[in-house]
């Protein structure tokens, strides 16, 4: 008999796609407020998933999904800093402006 280890699963916030938590990027809203890229998964927050894929990134900077799974207002400065991490991993300028 084998036994088969546990892959925890989440879900993209954006897109509602099941994946493996491995493959997705978790966002955390911090003690003070303010919203961070957790490449460890582990930071203590409210933590939200977005697949690694530029449509998702895009939808879920312009739509208020992200605030709204975090319970938080993205300040300016967290947008940007938002922005400058979806930018590494693909090539197409993106704009985070609010409706």
């Amino acid at each position: 008999m084998s036994i088969r280890k546990h892959i925890p699963q989440r879900t993209c916030v954006v897109c509602r796609q099941v994946k493996a938590k491995r493959e997705l990027i978790r966002l955390v809203r911090l003690a003070e407020g303010s919203v961070d890229v957790d490449s460890s998964g582990k930071k203590a927050g409210r933590g939200t998933y977005l697949c690694p894929t530029p449509e998702c990134w895009k939808v879920g900077l312009k739509s208020s999904r992200i605030e709204y799974a975090l319970r938080a207002i993205l300040t300016p400065e967290n947008r940007e800093q938002l922005i400058r991490h979806g930018k590494t991993f693909y090539k197409e300028p993106i704009s985070g402006k609010s409706k």
